[in-house]
């Protein structure tokens, strides 16, 4: 006669009991009690048919304890599954989860101390731990990004993958690793769904402990392997890995380090470092084998990361990256991220970058070692493929063959690459001598007396205005330019309208696709800042900037950045203005567009309420227009100026445009809103001016850099507008002899200067 267990009895009336207290504490709905019966029953059914299979054997009070953990965790699935369908109830989902987690510290004390301890009991307690992870990764994922549930799908994929392989399903030994690793996850992922943790440390915790986890289920995936892979599995698992790693290996040594050049063709080529270190696996002792491919592949990853940086770098800037001076680069980059992005926090994205990184290095490494034990193994086979590839490439590099230009078959691509750096690495250390001769040498106009300084400009207001990614490819001859021509036009029939002229030409900007402070810089000082170093260098001087000079000569001087949220010493400490204005001091309530803290139109407007009043001293400022900074969406659109309040106004306008992820899908309209954005950027400027009123205004309008590549090509100059607007007349007399075009819209034929060259030509002009 078959009898019903006391702890069948418990677990059937238990579910619901306490499923009913979550009711009337934090009203459980329906979904929350399908899920929190199924699985309580579920493991109260499944834990009876064990202990039928094993005897019946008697309950014993760790599997009491363990079995009180089972259905605190049918609890939080319930809670957890009733999250989806209104708001989560955190505080008894974490209460129910803690408690769980406490009674885990308890089960295998019980166990030891009263002599029970049984496999069945040991195999119930690591259940249970797994489906609460599991739930809990549920819960953690819907926050955190479904990244989050690897951590609880891991152990079922481990189970299902043991019943397509035999070994892996093989009884693992006693490991007290486990437990403590078991542990991190649960309250990791229990801390991470209360809320209380800032994003960040959450984010970080989560994938710390997700490594953890890895390094604890891929050690147990070895020793099965080891102990119970048959003869058949174990060769075709080292010659998958070996071709693997000779993909790979292969893979990082001829990738080319420029997007436009990474191409299938790209990889048809034999790369001579990789030949190299197959000749020396064949001839090294075991131990000096193992040396020499760590060595390698450790540099072939890190030489990896540098192809990657140089691919983003050329695709930015148009140039390679530099390790010893484009970290801080990174570090914007990140920011620019964050800020277009809006819901990345702010240490998420380095850390992950971090992540990323050691991970490549690591698995480049691997596969070096990898590959180098593999020709070990076969050192007949390896000794012909060397000879044969060696060969080959010695041939093809005679004959100069290649299949894509720029891609010689007979690659030295990361040798190349490794060389260029080091080369680079001493150019940067002599840069920052020759840059400290630069600075150090004699300024004239530093020693000008101040009656002598600007005198052609005394009474005006002298405002400079950088307009964000304004290149020469937003004007003229592209498919997206004929917009912006036609803005500069009938901007130039309004600024006439309005009694103002113009002329224009070009700059070489220091500075492509980014890195704006670097053209500012170099406009303000005269000096060529091309560089994060150099501009560290030059504001540690006491180099003459327009800046400096204007208030030298009785101006007030004001610097407005909207983008900026934190202090700016150098603004003080070496532009030495009176006043700087950014995004926590002007007023606005408006929503962000993307980059961009507030549209360029409010920008114009609060400055002119808080420094051009009737009487005001006069003034010279550097103003930055951001509303063109990439994405370049979503953008805002003018609003009649009297109705601009502290930019309220602006509220809907971001929902009515294309999210960035959205937008990125598609090159042309990329292009399209990058011209959108200048259009909108020119347009709110030209109509500020216009209803000034100010007959002593000089403004000074130009681009700091050129987009990036992918509005501007591959092979773009870095050339940018720039334009000289004012009513007097005499303003142009004096700047005659620079011939640049009348109107706003430069001719092509017309003169280009250096960046650098501005100071020096507008003291000349105007002292």
């Amino acid at each position: 006669m078959r009898t019903v267990r006391l702890e069948t009895v418990f677990g059937a009336l238990a579910t619901p009991a306490l499923l009913g207290v979550l009711l009337l504490t934090t009203g459980l709905g329906v979904a929350g009690w399908i899920v929190g019966l199924a699985a309580g029953w579920t493991t109260t059914a499944l834990l009876a048919c064990a202990r039928a299979r094993t005897g019946r054997a008697p309950t014993t009070p760790a599997d009491w304890v363990t079995l009180t953990r089972a259905l605190l965790t049918a609890g939080v699935a319930g809670l957890v599954a009733d999250s989806f369908f209104r708001p989560t109830q955190t505080v008894a989902l974490v209460a129910l989860a803690s408690v769980a987690l406490a009674l885990d510290a308890v089960d295998g004390q019980v166990a030891r101390r009263t002599g029970t301890a049984s496999p069945l009991g040991g195999r119930f307690d690591g259940e249970v731990d797994a489906f609460l992870i599991l739930v809990l990764s549920v819960e953690v994922s819907r926050t955190y990004g479904a990244w989050a549930l690897a951590i609880g799908v891991i152990r079922y994929a481990l189970l299902v993958a043991g019943w397509l392989v035999p070994w892996l399903a093989a009884t693992l030994p006693q490991r007290y690793w486990r437990k403590p690793v078991t542990a991190v996850q649960g309250i990791v992922l229990t801390a991470a769904a209360s809320g209380l943790l800032p994003r960040t440390i959450g984010v970080v915790a989560v994938v710390v402990a997700m490594a953890l986890l890895a390094e604890s289920f891929g050690r147990d995936i070895v020793w099965l392997y080891r102990n119970g892979a048959d003869t058949l599995t174990r060769r075709i698992l080292r010659t998958a890995t070996a071709v693997t790693a000779i993909a790979v290996v292969w893979a990082v040594l001829v990738a080319p380090d420029r997007l436009d050049q990474l191409t299938p063709a790209a990889f048809v080529r034999i790369p001579v470092e990789g030949v190299v270190l197959v000749g020396l696996a064949v001839v090294l002792p075991t131990g000096a084998r193992r040396v020499v491919s760590t060595a390698a592949g450790t540099a072939f990853g890190l030489l990896t990361i540098v192809k990657v940086f140089d691919m983003i770098s050329y695709a930015e800037f148009n140039r390679p990256f530099n390790p010893l001076l484009d970290w801080s680069n990174v570090g914007a980059a990140v920011g620019v991220v964050r800020d277009s992005l809006g819901s990345v926090p702010a240490g998420v994205v380095p850390v992950l970058l971090g992540l990323v990184l050691a991970l490549v290095v690591a698995v480049v490494t691997v596969c070096a070692v990898r590959l180098a034990a593999a020709a070990a193994e076969h050192r007949r086979g390896s000794v012909g493929a060397t000879a044969v590839l060696g060969m080959a490439w010695v041939v093809c590099a005679a004959m100069s063959l290649q299949l894509v230009p720029g891609a010689p078959i007979a690659s030295t691509s990361t040798a190349g690459l490794a060389a260029a750096q080091a080369s680079e690495a001493n150019a940067t250390v002599h840069d920052e001598q020759r840059f400290d001769a630069a600075m150090g040498a004699s300024d004239p106009y530093a020693r000008m007396p101040v009656r002598h300084l600007l005198t052609g400009l005394r009474g005006k207001d002298v405002i400079v205005v950088f307009v964000e990614s304004y290149g020469q490819v937003a004007v003229r001859g592209t498919p997206f330019s004929h917009g912006v021509d036609d803005i500069l036009r009938s901007g130039t029939a309004s600024l006439t309208g309005a009694g103002f002229s113009a002329r224009s030409a070009y700059l070489d900007s220091s500075t492509f696709g980014g890195i704006s402070w670097l053209a500012h810089s170099t406009l303000q000082s005269g000096l060529w800042v091309d560089s994060q170093q150099r501009y560290d260098q030059l504001v540690r001087s006491n180099r003459f900037t327009l800046a400096a000079a204007f208030g030298k000569a009785g101006w007030r001087t004001v610097s407005d950045i909207p983008s900026d949220k934190w202090a700016w010493p150098a603004g003080r400490s070496f532009y030495h203005y009176d006043a700087l204005y950014d995004r926590r001091n002007v007023g606005y309530h408006g929503p962000t567009f993307s980059y961009a803290s507030m549209p360029d139109q409010y920008t114009l407007a609060a400055f002119q309420q808080r420094e051009l009043a009737p009487g005001h001293r006069p003034l010279m400022a550097e103003i930055d227009l951001v509303s063109s900074h990439v994405p370049w969406t979503p953008l805002p659109h003018m609003v009649p100026w009297d109705e601009l309040g502290d930019g309220s106004v602006f509220g809907p306008m971001p929902a009515q445009g294309l999210p960035p992820d959205v937008a990125w899908r598609n090159p042309d309209t990329v292009r399209r809103l990058y011209a959108q954005s200048i259009r909108y950027s020119v347009r709110s400027l030209v109509s500020w001016v216009s209803r000034l009123h100010d007959d002593n205004l000089v403004l000074v309008m130009l681009g700091d850099h050129q987009p990036g590549t992918s509005v501007s090509g591959t092979h773009a100059n870095h050339q940018v507008p720039v334009s000289v607007v004012a009513k007097d007349p005499a303003v142009f007399s004096r700047i005659a002899s620079w011939r640049w075009r009348p109107g706003l819209l430069p001719s092509p034929t017309g003169p280009v200067w250096p960046m650098d060259a501005f100071r020096d030509r507008f003291f000349t002009a105007f002292d």
